[in-house]
């Protein structure tokens, strides 16, 4: 069976994903699209394999980039900051499943793009369509403090035998894998079609693993089906759910072709029998053996090379500030910050900074409002990362970015250059650190600018700080529309955009959903406690956030909380949110959050489906 990558490269030093014949290829499709000699959906499903999406406005496009585990080196960032700048609207957007993307790409940019991103190793292949999409994992795996193991390597070694692979671009839709190294679950391994949770067992290593997990329609988590597995024996397993994924899922009904409705379909025990049967087959083939002896693995390292000077906090600011975006929808506006106090930089520290297992280190959240970079911010992190870290960061499902490897002593250092380069936040990982996916900005799916109300929200957060006080673990999650890549099925309070008449005129409107969350055990999913319009959307998290303070147990997380009280007293609490009457209504209240014109919802099929 061949794996067409070196699946032993791991590690700092791990060896490009990009493939020239890939970019090749793009433009070859290109010409004979436009030349008449293929087909408009067979040009799309073949662009959606290179990462290239549709956006609701005509001839632009999303261009979507793996980092795989997230992580990204100083050339990568270098890269990306070149193809924001030249290609797009000179800033880039995190996204939960730690890519990167640009929007309102004009399709012949593309080629070039693709070009610069692969000279820095970086890859849109598999991005999109019916593969085996970027694998996530744990940003924090090799330097937290509770980890069994680093699960790093493991989740490279995965991608590259995926990446390419006989069947991963023709599945019959989307397949996700991610990797978690702790018992704190960073990287949500319930809803993907294969979770890996790392543990040692009798001194032997690998993995819980689960699979059939999703949200969206019919959100499941997904079923146990080892409890320990050798890590040995890992790409064996993935490779039979992925042949049985092929052979049986379902080709023609787009929206119900992710695996979990096909366990569903054959019921869990045929599933199983299914699986082994295509194991068995594996293993008469010969297997498919890891490349390396997990015992001879090496732990991540300090950086041992001299690191180069920090650019000062006044060339920073100056840098930022200079930096061009455009374009229409939400822009990152770089604000510096001078004059850190020691008060601000202990607030700061007490979320944004973490202990190593490594003595002497830290690990550093950047908190990056709505994951969106600047081109400038992206080359001084580039910068940054290896004046105070080990040359690399990571970008987390929360959207922001990770720098590890961080001496203690120069933490204020650093956090005195993410002020200057407009990222000053603190707060991560907690109510006032909303993720939002692109929303109708872009996505020809979405009902409503989700963008929008996730910056409402945090800025009405941020504004009250006894909020974050008294309710900092309570997470919150939006999403434009059902299929959910804000992952607000399980946020502790998720929105999800929809839409209203109101005397027949339409108004942007959010579904309340409160306890959901995902941990190394199984993932729960949010319940509907009210449909609101979308300016209340901050007095519906301030006061779920404050039942969840007046009521908690000790030791109680949100998503536990609210999946325990009765749901018709929190359906009480929001009730008198809910109405808008037309004598009541305000004009705003028909104007979706950034936007200047009347809400005009326009849906049409979205490529993700596909």
């Amino acid at each position: 069976m061949a794996v067409q990558d070196d699946l032993k490269t791991v590690g700092r030093a791990r060896s490009s994903f990009a493939k020239g014949t890939d970019i090749d290829e793009f433009a070859t499709m290109l010409d004979k699209f436009e030349r008449g000699e293929i087909t408009p959906d067979q040009w799309r499903g073949f662009r959606l394999l290179r990462g290239t999406y549709g956006q609701r406005q005509d001839d632009v496009h999303m261009l979507r980039i793996k980092n795989p585990q997230g992580v990204v080196t100083v050339d990568q960032w270098r890269a990306m900051a070149d193809v924001a700048d030249r290609y797009s609207r000179g800033f880039g957007h995190i996204t939960t499943r730690q890519n990167m993307q640009y929007h309102f790409v004009k399709v012949h940019d593309v080629e070039p793009a693709m070009r610069r991103l692969a000279e820095a190793g970086m890859t849109s292949r598999e991005a999109c369509g019916g593969a085996v999409r970027n694998i996530t994992s744990s940003v924090f795996s090799g330097v937290a403090l509770d980890e069994p193991f680093d699960v790093t390597p493991y989740s490279e070694i995965m991608t590259r035998y995926f990446l390419r692979h006989r069947l991963s671009g023709i599945l019959p839709r989307k397949f996700k894998i991610s990797f978690e190294g702790g018992p704190t679950d960073t990287i949500k391994v319930a809803i993907n079609d294969i979770g890996l949770v790392g543990l040692i067992v009798d001194g032997r290593r690998g993995f819980r693993v689960f699979v059939g997990g999703s949200t969206s329609i019919m959100p499941v988590s997904g079923y146990r089906l080892y409890e320990f597995l050798p890590a040995e024996e890992m790409l064996e397993v993935a490779e039979a759910i992925v042949r049985v994924f092929h052979a049986l899922g379902d080709f023609k009904n787009k929206h119900k072709n992710r695996l979990k409705f096909l366990i569903k379909k054959l019921g869990w025990e045929t599933f199983v029998a299914e699986f082994e049967q295509r194991r068995a087959e594996i293993r008469a083939e010969g297997g498919v053996a890891l490349p390396v002896d997990p015992a001879t693995l090496p732990d991540e390292e300090a950086p041992s090379w001299p690191r180069p000077e920090a650019p000062s906090v006044a060339d920073i600011a100056t840098r930022v500030t200079a930096g061009e975006v455009r374009g229409p929808g939400i822009h990152p506006e770089p604000a510096p910050v001078f004059d850190v106090t020691d008060a601000q930089y202990a607030e700061w520290a007490a979320t944004n900074v973490r202990p190593q297992k490594q003595s002497g280190y830290v690990t550093v959240i950047a908190t990056v409002p709505l994951g969106d970079l600047s081109s400038e911010q992206m080359r001084v992190l580039a910068d940054l990362s290896l004046a105070y870290g080990d040359g690399q960061t990571r970008v987390t499902p929360g959207q922001n970015v990770v720098f590890r490897w961080v001496r203690q002593e120069e933490t204020r250092a650093l956090y005195e250059r993410l002020c200057a380069m407009g990222l000053p936040l603190g707060d991560a990982d907690t109510i006032a650190d909303v993720t939002s996916c692109p929303g109708a900005e872009s996505c020809k799916l979405a009902v409503t600018q989700s963008r929008g109300l996730g910056r409402y929200v945090e800025e009405h957060i941020r504004a009250n700080r006894r909020l974050i006080a008294l309710a900092p673990s309570l997470d919150i999650k939006v999403s434009g529309c059902p299929n959910g890549c804000g992952q607000h099925h399980i946020a502790a309070v998720g929105f999800q955009g929809s839409l209203r008449k109101v005397d027949g005129r339409p108004a942007p409107q959010y579904f309340v959903m409160v306890g959901g969350g995902a941990g190394v055990e199984g993932a729960t999913f949010g319940r509907l406690v009210a449909k609101i319009p979308a300016r209340r959307g901050p007095q519906a998290a301030e006061r779920l956030a404050e039942l969840f303070a007046a009521e908690r147990q000790d030791g109680e997380s949100a998503a536990a909380f609210f999946n325990r009280v009765d749901l018709k007293a929190v359906k009480t609490l929001l009730a008198d949110l809910e109405p808008l009457a037309p004598e009541d209504a305000r004009p705003e209240d028909f104007i979706d959050l950034a936007e200047d014109h009347a809400f005009a919802p326009e849906t049409s099929e979205g490529e993700c489906a596909l």
